[in-house]
């Protein structure tokens, strides 16, 4: 069974586009969206270093992020909790990074165009990785509240 909700797991973030990634910081809690991509269950986005989410991870690294869609029955809720590290990328993690996201998202792939606002924009990100330590999936549809965690030792 541990394999089989692994793949549930594993599909459900490719087939799913943004999570909310919260952080904590000296003005307090934060939360924001961000578009991810996966590779296995290490999670990687790009963002602004002058953005609150990375000031406050560039101070502490743990996050916390949810990954679900708006669902307007309870009975129907799935998603993705999970908690971890991240860590800024440079050189060959970037490297990856921006090759999984523009196989996630074409339009990335696409931005070479110069002159392109795409392009000028992701001049000023910087790339992330988030490394879960702990996971859980909820699936309403087995029973109000069903949490499954997924062993990432």
């Amino acid at each position: 069974m541990p394999g089989v909700l692994r793949g549930r797991v594993l599909a459900y973030l490719r087939t799913h586009h943004v999570m909310t990634l919260a952080t904590h910081g000296g003005d307090g809690p934060w939360a924001a969206a961000v578009y991810y991509a996966n590779d296995g269950f290490d999670l990687y986005f790009l963002s602004s270093p002058a953005s609150r989410h990375c000031r406050d991870l560039a101070a502490h690294s743990r996050a916390a992020a949810a990954i679900q869609e708006d669902y307007a029955d309870w009975k129907e809720i799935k998603g993705v909790q999970l908690e971890g590290n991240v860590v800024q990328l440079r050189d060959a993690g970037e490297r990856q990074a921006r090759a999984l996201y523009a196989e996630k998202f074409p339009v990335v792939r696409a931005a070479g165009d110069a002159g392109s606002a795409l392009v000028e924009a992701l001049k000023k990100v910087r790339w992330y990785r988030l490394s879960p330590q702990r996971l859980c999936f909820i699936d309403n549809a087995a029973g109000f509240g069903n949490r499954d965690e997924i062993s990432l030792s």
